[in-house]
């Protein structure tokens, strides 16, 4: 079986969709030797190297820029026509959109649907509908990242037929881990919350709960990792206002090692996103056995299977609730980490590896 990846939008910058894959269709690679994969790079960035141990890779360097989706088009015109031709696929996954025609059975996975919730830009949605809509019909199957993400395209277009293969995380890297050098000095016991600092991540309500925690008597330190994804003003001007910049600290460029030890040494982590697909920092936390606090997203939700501790999205005075009965109540805690303990076991890359496996075997038989 000879398989297409086109890895044109992957990059070395710090992204849920980088990560997953990295390492879910690394672990897919190493699982199958007796599966040719033709993985096809940006022209700005050597995707390959994540790979670079295993001989049933090819490499296609291409002049497909990583970024820009005219310039992405407009490349891809020139490109892949003669590229696949060449190449004699028995199947091709795409990861972007829009979706590249291929004249074998074809997959394309969607992390999320934000080009069509009302609080986007009318020119995104304008642009994304008609984009989703052709991406949709063109693949053969569509992979979404959870079945919150599946049911949203249900309802954007039924009847695309749609398989389930969640995000993973690598255990191994979080328990046990050791501080890196350059770890500043933490407080005995803090929240931690990471993401990139964008409007979505809804870090105005965490930063609001800090503020109705220290005038109920409790100060609670939080720490916010992650870089500016647009709303790192607004998020900055919050805390001024409410007075609460000895409590809370912003951390950009964090590493992976820092990232990790910041994990290993908080007191819980609190996700309180209104739109995500997915959710990483939720797995990542139940990895590292650290108790998690989210909003009451549906696919949270779904992570949790109804066994987690969340809060109304929007409502500062809920979160801060939800965080003190956590913060407060070892036993709560407790009961957190061994739920999330057994429940990350479901997010291992070996485990997601088999599944896609099992579905590239379903489609080319």
């Amino acid at each position: 079986m000879r398989v297409g990846l086109d890895a044109t939008c992957f990059n070395d910058r710090p992204s849920g969709a980088n990560q997953r894959f990295r390492e879910l269709y690394g672990a897919l690679i190493r699982a199958t030797p007796d599966v040719e994969y033709v993985l096809y790079e940006p022209v700005e960035h050597r995707i390959g190297a994540w790979f670079a141990d295993c001989g049933n890779v090819t490499i296609r360097r291409t002049p497909v820029p990583g970024s820009g989706r005219l310039k992405r088009m407009v490349a891809g015109m020139r490109y892949w026509p003669s590229a696949l031709r060449r190449d004699a696929l028995d199947l091709f996954e795409g990861f972007s959109l829009p979706m590249v025609h291929a004249h074998c059975p074809t997959l394309l996975t969607i992390h999320d649907l934000r080009p069509l919730r009302a609080d986007r830009p009318l020119a995104e949605r304008l642009v994304g509908r008609p984009v989703l809509r052709h991406g949709f019909s063109t693949a053969t199957r569509v992979i979404a990242v959870s079945r919150t993400v599946a049911d949203e395209i249900a309802a954007f277009r039924p009847r695309t037929p749609v398989e389930v293969i969640h995000n993973g995380v690598d255990v191994a890297r979080f328990v046990p881990v050791p501080s890196p050098p350059d770890l500043p000095r933490l407080p005995d016991r803090f929240l931690l919350t990471v993401g990139h600092i964008e409007t979505r991540k809804n870090l105005e309500t965490l930063v609001r709960a800090v503020a109705v925690l220290r005038a109920r008597g409790q100060a609670c330190p939080l720490w916010i990792v992650g870089n500016d994804g647009g709303a790192i003003g607004a998020v900055t001007a919050l805390i001024d206002a409410l007075g609460v910049g000895d409590l809370v600290r912003i951390v950009h460029g964090a590493n992976d090692a820092m990232v990790q030890a910041l994990y290993a040494a908080c007191t819980m982590v609190v996700v309180p996103s209104t739109y995500e697909g997915f959710g990483i920092a939720v797995i990542e936390a139940m990895a590292s056995r650290r108790p998690v606090v989210t909003s009451d997203i549906a696919v949270f939700r779904e992570l949790s299977q109804g066994q987690g501790r969340d809060f109304a999205r929007c409502d500062p005075y809920a979160a801060a609730a939800a965080i003190e009965r956590v913060w407060s109540d070892p036993v709560e805690a407790a009961r957190l980490v061994a739920f999330g303990d057994r429940r990350v076991r479901d997010f291992a890359f070996p485990t997601l590896a088999g599944q896609l496996a099992a579905l590239h075997r379903r489609m080319t038989s």
